[in-house]
């Protein structure tokens, strides 16, 4: 067995991976936030200001529906992902500057937490944000995507350092 493994709760002793078993823990009501950023430029920037669509359509709009699907379909893509029944999924987006900042926040009422679902959002978001606007430029950089914090479940709440949640 390989010592590290004991650290990784999807790793079963015979180092064969598993979906951890969540069917003692008790089910709680659980939120995570996350966000993703984007480098624009100047001249997409200015466009989105001026008129919030490409030759694609409306970015800000299609950017967060992809999100809030992106959420819905998270354990579809995340292997060791439990399926949650979601209860809200919010995805924002503003701009300020040469960056789009895109915030998402999911809820649940389940026995496992939503920090999943929280940044499969705001990535999806980013990377719809991105393939609309491709055709203005391909410069842009999706220079972070980040828990900013989470609440409810065993272990507890946490926020990061320098979170910055708009609401």
């Amino acid at each position: 067995m390989n010592d590290s493994s004991k650290e990784f709760t999807h790793i079963r002793s015979n180092d064969l991976p598993s979906m951890v078993d969540v069917s003692e823990k008790s089910v709680t009501e659980r939120k995570a936030v996350a966000m993703a950023r984007i480098h624009l430029g100047h001249e997409l920037a200015e466009l989105l200001r001026n008129s919030g669509s490409t030759k694609k359509g409306p970015v800000l709009q299609t950017a967060v529906i992809a999100g809030i699907q992106g959420a819905k379909r998270t354990s579809d893509m995340i292997p060791m992902c439990h399926p949650l029944p979601l209860s809200a999924v919010d995805v924002d987006i503003e701009l300020e500057g040469e960056y789009a900042l895109i915030q998402a926040t999911a809820k649940t009422s389940a026995r496992t937490g939503v920090e999943m679902e929280a940044l499969t959002a705001a990535s999806v978001a980013a990377l719809t944000f991105y393939d609309m606007c491709k055709s203005v430029t391909k410069s842009m950089k999706i220079e972070s995507i980040c828990l900013l914090e989470k609440s409810g479940g065993k272990s507890g709440d946490y926020r990061a350092k320098d979170a910055q949640i708009s609401k």
